[in-house]
């Protein structure tokens, strides 16, 4: 009989959101002291807010990953005023394709929201292998 993982397509978005979530685990399991995080930066360009100019630490990235998982667990959640701020004029840029085929635009979001996904996993792996560097760990 063939894993639950092998019936689901490469570029599901079930299995993305199995791989985000079993990378989550893996980090709130492994990471067990968060404070550690706190004040390391990230050597990634995509943690700096381009609005703000300042770049989150690893204890920001741990708290929002986790924050990102329960959303897409348990569904969407009210943003804060300056995320909303930044997807109402995301949703803005983005009004042209609202009039698209809907076929073509859930196509659009499936694929971007696997690529998130997919992006976020690394991320989340990356978090769990910096921590372990921190602590002497073995990966």
């Amino acid at each position: 009989m063939q894993s639950a993982d092998a019936k689901l397509k490469r570029s599901s978005l079930l299995l993305a959101l199995r791989h985000f979530s079993a990378a989550i685990s893996d980090m709130e399991q492994t990471v067990m002291l968060p404070s550690l995080l706190r004040d390391m930066p990230s050597d990634d360009i995509w943690e700096c807010e381009a609005a703000e100019g300042s770049c989150r630490d690893l204890f920001e990235n741990y708290l929002m990953l986790k924050a990102i998982r329960t959303t897409a667990e348990s569904g969407l959640a009210t943003l804060d005023d300056r995320r909303a701020k930044a997807n109402t004029a995301l949703i803005k840029t983005l009004e042209p394709l609202l009039d698209t085929d809907p076929e073509a635009l859930f196509h659009f979001h499936l694929k971007g929201l696997c690529s998130v996904l997919s992006n976020l996993t690394k991320k989340t792996q990356g978090l769990t292998d910096k921590y372990l560097d921190v602590i002497g760990g073995i990966h």
